[in-house]
C-alpha cells in the first residue's frame, strides 16, 4: 500500500514516512499543497491514502482538501494539525477529510488511525492472501508455504503481497517501484532484482514447484 504524507516539518515528515515504512507501507512525501496535489494528480490511482499537515505552505491543508473533493478524488485524508480547537477539526471534516489527528502524537496513534481508515474503506477486508500452497497474513505478517512458516524482511513481505495480489499476470519493475517502494526510488538500480532473488530462494527453495518466475524482458510473474 502506498501513502502520501503532506508535511513542511522535515523532522515530522521523516518520523512519519520511517514508521510507516517500517510497517510496510511505501511512502512519498510533499512539502507543500502544490507538490503534493502535483504528486496525487499524477499518481491519484496509486496512493491508498494521503496524510496532510493543515499549515503548509502554498496550497493549506483544508484548501487542498477542499479541491480533491471537488475534483472528484476521493483518496482517505488523514488530516494533521498543531490545533486542537472544535472549530479547526469540524472545519477539516466539512472540507472532505476522513479523519483528523492533533499534534504531538504517538506514532501508535497515527498508526491505529490509519489502519482504520483503510479498514473502513475496504482496503482490509481480506486478511489472508493464498496463492496456491503459500498464505499471507497481512494482520499477524506471517507467511507460510505448505505449512512451512518463511521468515521475511518487511520490504520481502510487502514484494510478495504486491506479487500476490496481481498472482498469475505479469508485473515489471516499474509497477513494482511504484507500489512496494516510493517516487525517489531509483528504477536504474539492480535492487529490484536483487529482492526478487532473496523473495524467491525462501519460497521455491526445497519445493519442486517453483512460483515465482521471471518473464525476460518483461518483468515477473507469480504463478497460481
Amino acid at each position: 500500500m502506498r501513502i502520501l504524507v503532506i508535511e513542511d516539518e522535515k523532522k515530522i515528515a521523516n518520523f512519519v514516512k520511517r514508521g510507516l515504512k517500517e510497517e510496510g507501507y511505501a511512502v512519498d512525501v510533499a512539502g507543500d499543497g502544490e507538490d503534493g496535489y502535483s504528486l496525487i494528480t499524477i499518481n491519484f490511482n496509486e496512493y491508498d491514502l494521503i496524510i496532510l499537515d493543515v499549515m503548509i505552505p502554498k496550497i493549506d491543508g483544508f484548501s487542498l482538501c477542499k479541491k480533491l473533493r471537488e475534483e472528484k478524488i476521493n483518496i482517505p485524508i488523514l488530516m494533521l494539525t498543531g490545533k486542537d480547537d472544535v472549530t479547526d477539526k469540524v472545519k477539516g471534516l466539512n472540507s472532505g477529510a476522513d479523519d483528523y489527528l492533533t499534534k504531538p502524537f504517538a506514532f501508535e496513534e497515527l498508526l491505529a488511525r490509519v489502519r482504520a481508515i483503510l479498514r473502513m474503506r475496504g482496503a482490509h477486508k481480506v486478511t489472508k492472501l493464498e496463492v496456491g500452497d503459500i498464505i499471507l497474513d497481512l494482520l499477524t505478517h506471517k507467511v507460510t508455504r505448505a505449512n512451512k512458516e518463511i521468515i521475511l524482511t518487511t520490504k520481502e513481505f510487502s514484494l510478495l503481497e504486491y506479487l500476490m495480489r496481481n498472482a498469475g499476470n505479469v508485473v515489471t519493475r516499474t509497477m513494482i517501484s511504484e507500489h512496494v517502494w516510493d517516487v525517489n526510488f531509483d528504477t536504474f538500480t539492480n535492487v529490484i532484482d536483487v529482492y526478487i532473488t532473496y523473495l524467491r530462494k525462501k519460497i521455491d527453495g526445497g519445493f519442486s514447484k517453483k512460483m515465482l518466475n521471471t518473464i525476460r524482458g518483461r518483468g515477473y510473474i507469480l504463478k497460481k
